[in-house]
């Protein structure tokens, strides 16, 4: 759903032979905003994240492994395969500027690509705090999520009165709070299928009556030109979407287990869940390539007005090239998600190092790489993610 969301919703083309690179859907299209209650589903990721995370975590503590160790296993999963990315899109950004491509191409261009890292910025920071989420909820159980979703309600009335820059601490409030919800789902507290299509259904009809009479905008994804966004940062309708989809989805947890036990879905969900960090993190690289190849070929298939009718007759043909350049960075860049475990450190070092991982990847998903001034003002923020790493143990080239 995010992959095929991201590559649907950016729509570059040519005017009068110059290239808009940040066409977007959701601007020219505004009904396509409906959409991205379908396709925002980064807080399935962080419920199922509550889940896996607390089996991991407890496991750990059953055998005697200490927190540096369980650590260092989860940060070398999901910082290492991080570092190529950065390192093909650094080059990309020096060479372009080699040859006298425009410095806000560039930008434009590498922001789009580094979309993804924000997650990942964000589902780092809550994963190093596992132990303390976990002991919150074996203490509060589910009064441990209220307390964050009041702190969320609170966040975003400040931020309507003005002390906007508090509104960024709903990264951790809302994320923390979906993710309360794994611990929830794996203890079996949110009830069964009937209390979770009842949890859903509420949700929703909430994130109706906001989005219809209060000061929230529709989608939820950030929109160009639109001052408020429901993503940047966070705001009430994004936890009202997730606990919505994740109540939904739980209420067919049964039908789906049911599916899975048959041998051909779960050999695909076991085949996708082996490569699905190469995929996300690297599905817009694919885009921004093929689209590049187009501009070269004098803008081919990129004069069609987006959202036309001819348009969406063409996403089929776009998407199948999108695939097949995909599956080739696949196979380049996969080794990177298969690597060992990253080398145990000292806490206070992991600390350190996935706070550096998580401010550099923070900025880059935020200014991408390049513009005025060339790589020169960038350096150090693409380094950061490189001595986080470095600082922790992970090291990407690291075998099984």
């Amino acid at each position: 759903m995010v992959v095929v969301g991201h590559w649907l919703v950016a729509a570059p083309y040519l005017v009068d032979g110059h290239l808009n690179l940040t066409g977007n859907m959701l601007e020219s299209r505004p009904w396509t905003q409906w959409l991205t209650w379908l396709f925002q589903v980064m807080p399935v990721f962080f419920m199922v994240g509550g889940y896996s995370n607390g089996v991991s975590w407890r496991s750990a503590v059953r055998d005697g492994r200490g927190y540096s160790e369980w650590l260092s296993g989860r940060l070398q999963r999901l910082v290492g395969p991080i570092l190529p990315l950065l390192t093909v899109w650094a080059l990309l950004a020096l060479a372009g500027r080699q040859v006298g491509i425009d410095a806000d191409l560039v930008k434009t261009g590498s922001q789009m690509a580094l979309v993804p890292v924000w997650f990942l910025a964000v589902y780092v920071g809550v994963v190093v705090v596992v132990p303390l989420t976990h002991a919150a909820w074996r203490r509060f159980g589910l009064s441990s999520f209220w307390f964050l979703l009041a702190a969320v309600v609170l966040d975003d009335v400040l931020f309507f009165n003005d002390v906007r820059a508090l509104g960024w601490f709903n990264y951790a409030f809302i994320w923390l709070a979906v993710h309360q919800l794994g611990y929830a789902w794996l203890d079996g507290k949110l009830g069964g299928s009937g209390k979770t299509l009842l949890w859903g259904a509420s949700a929703l009809v909430l994130l109706l009556v906001l989005v219809q009479f209060g000061p929230y905008p529709l989608s939820m994804v950030s929109v160009p030109g639109e001052e408020i966004s429901n993503s940047l940062p966070p705001k009430l309708p994004m936890l009202l979407l997730g606990i919505a989809q994740c109540g939904l989805l739980l209420a067919l947890e049964q039908p789906a287990r049911r599916w899975l036990s048959q041998l051909r879905p779960w050999t695909a969900a076991v085949l996708i869940n082996g490569m699905i960090m190469t995929v996300f993190l690297w599905h817009l690289t694919a885009a921004m390539l093929v689209i590049s190849v187009a501009i070269v070929l004098d803008g081919v298939g990129l004069e069609v007005d987006p959202g036309s009718g001819l348009w969406w007759m063409l996403r089929p043909v776009w998407l199948s090239v999108y695939v097949v350049v995909l599956l080739g960075l696949i196979v380049v860049f996969l080794r990177f998600e298969r690597a060992g475990k990253a080398r145990t450190v000292a806490a206070w070092r992991q600390l350190i190092g996935a706070a550096l991982v998580c401010a550099g990847l923070s900025l880059l998903a935020l200014m991408g790489i390049g513009g005025e001034g060339g790589m020169t003002p960038s350096i150090w923020i693409v380094l950061l993610p490189f001595v986080g790493a470095a600082v922790t143990g992970v090291n990407p080239l690291r075998r099984m």
